[in-house]
């Protein structure tokens, strides 16, 4: 098999899994709902930005998102769960650890997405708030608590040796 046959290969199973992430945060999401929280996008976000990357993660994300606003959420339902796996999935790139990915998607939902819902909220809905810093509160708990549930994912997968044969086949 050549160089380019195996790019194709693996770039169409991380479009799979891709989506197969996106309906897996959009039904549990739907199904399983806590007020004012998402923590199962976040373990969703985690999971992603390990097998398929930071990019075709945030894309998951953001597909999510859409779909729960078109069921009537708010848009911070796309911007806290397209930066988390961005930020998850380079540090994890990088230190190749659970914390790296752990820390990057709790900091990237938590405190960047939720500085990026700020102007979206108040050009959109009007809201009152005078901080950038407002939703933090809100998306850190949530954050923590589904990077955490995606983490323990992550180390029953690894303990069982699934993990290294699943990333092995996505690599080509």
């Amino acid at each position: 098999m050549d160089t380019i046959e195996r790019t194709h290969r693996s770039a169409t199973r991380k479009l799979a899994l891709t989506a197969m992430f996106t309906c897996l945060a959009f039904v549990l999401n739907t199904f399983v709902y806590f007020p004012a929280m998402a923590p199962f996008q976040h373990f969703v976000n985690v999971l992603a930005a390990v097998f398929v990357g930071p990019w075709y993660g945030s894309a998951a994300g953001f597909l999510t998102g859409v779909m729960r606003m078109a069921c009537g959420r708010d848009v911070g339902s796309v911007t806290g769960a397209m930066i988390g796996p961005i930020v998850g999935g380079l540090l994890y790139r990088k230190f190749g650890t659970w914390w790296s990915v752990y820390i990057g998607e709790v900091f990237g939902t938590g405190v960047l997405g939720a500085m990026a819902s700020y102007p979206l909220f108040r050009m959109f809905y009007g809201l009152d708030a005078q901080s950038p810093f407002y939703f933090i509160p809100f998306y850190v708990p949530s954050a923590a608590v589904g990077a955490a549930m995606g983490v323990a994912v992550l180390l029953i997968l690894q303990r069982s040796g699934l993990l290294k044969r699943m990333t092995a086949q996505l690599a080509g």
